[in-house]
């Protein structure tokens, strides 16, 4: 039988990565004792109004938004020897063609063999997450916000040559040793562009439980178990790193990014529990006037970014809805660019942990994924997160 979760990392921005699927959620089909494959799937979607959105300029306007639609395929032809494959459906993202075209607009969102020896040691192969800070790893099914992604995001999240939705080919050995967990990467990276030599981007995850062990597939992260895994003090060091992995062909530089992360979950009686989260990032790249003025640039985010997170899950009342309240800040600091910011309050309806849940989240700023400053807008969003 399929005894871990398998996961795959959401959309940024729906960005990043990460949607899952438990063996007793999904559809297993067991072949013997120790084979068997696993299928299920995932959806985010919601309504947004957003003050003076319209074309206008002058009215709001009101969307329908599928943020994340993906399959989830895993299997295991050994007791150490497993597979993963997702599927997202990129056009549903982004609105660039018809989702039921013959299938041209889905996108493989991993491909991973993966050789799991022990909880010390453990080999993926293909493509999947890079190695990255908690928000990264989790994806937006299991973030504690709806709106996560409001900070800069890694080389394998811009959509371009380095990457996919968090995603890029490579390999990552990953494991845990008593209360320390560690997952080391090497990837393509960009691939081509000021990349000519060929570097390869260095990936890598540092986590230490100073309360109870956080349990996830891999090297994957929540950032909430809503009260159910104890008490929950970790603090995670992420770092990236790659040569020439910035800039143009003419105009290289080099790109390195250094990550805390620290997640805190206090269950208290009657069900009920507190969480805060807090990231700090710093992001370096070397970026030259020519490469900035070039539009061929894969120009990466340089400067630094955080944002704080408090949530309160209410005491269960024997209803099948809990209720989690929370309030965010973001703030991103880009060099020799204008700061930006966003405060987002918002409450998670709970039906089943991040199975089924609803969210209703109002947000007002101008921070944004690019790290850039944006628009400076006023949002009420209503959403849907559904998993199987």
């Amino acid at each position: 039988m399929a005894s871990s979760l398998t996961r795959a990392a959401p959309l940024v921005g729906s960005i990043g990565a990460l949607c899952a699927i438990s063996a007793y959620g999904a559809g297993t089909i067991e072949i013997d004792d120790t084979r068997w494959v696993s299928v299920g799937a995932g959806i985010r979607a919601g309504m947004s109004l957003v003050d003076d959105g319209a074309p206008s300029g002058e009215d709001d306007s009101a969307s329908f938004d599928i943020q994340n639609l993906r399959l989830y395929v895993s299997g295991q032809a050994h007791e150490n020897v497993r597979f993963v494959f997702n599927t997202e459906c990129s056009s549903c993202v982004f609105g660039t063609g018809d989702p039921f075209d013959g299938g041209k607009d889905i996108d493989v969102l991993d491909a991973i063999a993966q050789i799991e020896l022990s909880p010390a040691f453990n080999v993926w192969i293909g493509r999947m997450l890079t190695p990255a800070d908690r928000i990264e790893m989790n994806g937006p099914f299991y973030g504690l916000s709806w709106n996560q992604y409001t900070v800069p995001l890694l080389p394998s999240d811009q959509f371009g040559q380095a990457g996919l939705m968090g995603r890029d080919d490579g390999v990552t050995v990953w494991g845990k040793v008593g209360r320390f967990q560690y997952s080391l990467g090497l990837f393509d990276g960009i691939d081509g562009g000021p990349n000519q030599d060929d570097n390869l981007l260095y990936a890598s995850r540092f986590a230490f439980n100073f309360g109870d062990m956080e349990i996830n597939p891999g090297y994957y992260t929540s950032s909430t178990y809503f009260g159910e895994a104890g008490k929950i003090l970790t603090l995670g060091l992420s770092f990236q790193q790659q040569s020439d992995g910035t800039g143009t062909a003419a105009q290289p530089g080099d790109f390195s990014a250094t990550i805390v992360d620290f997640l805190y979950e206090q269950p208290l009686g009657r069900g009920a529990a507190v969480t805060f989260e807090a990231e700090y990032k710093t992001f370096d790249a070397e970026l030259t006037p020519a490469a900035l003025a070039d539009p061929t640039c894969f120009c990466l985010f340089d400067g630094d970014a955080y944002f704080a997170t408090f949530a309160y899950l209410l005491p269960g009342t024997g209803g099948p809805i809990r209720y989690q309240p929370y309030v965010r800040y973001t703030k991103n600091e880009p060099t020799g660019e204008l700061d930006s910011s966003l405060t987002e309050v918002g409450v998670n309806f709970v039906i089943r942990g991040h199975n089924a849940r609803l969210n209703l989240n109002y947000t007002s700023g101008d921070a944004n994924a690019s790290g850039y400053r944006g628009a400076d807008t006023d949002k009420l969003f209503f959403g849907v997160q559904i998993q199987i």
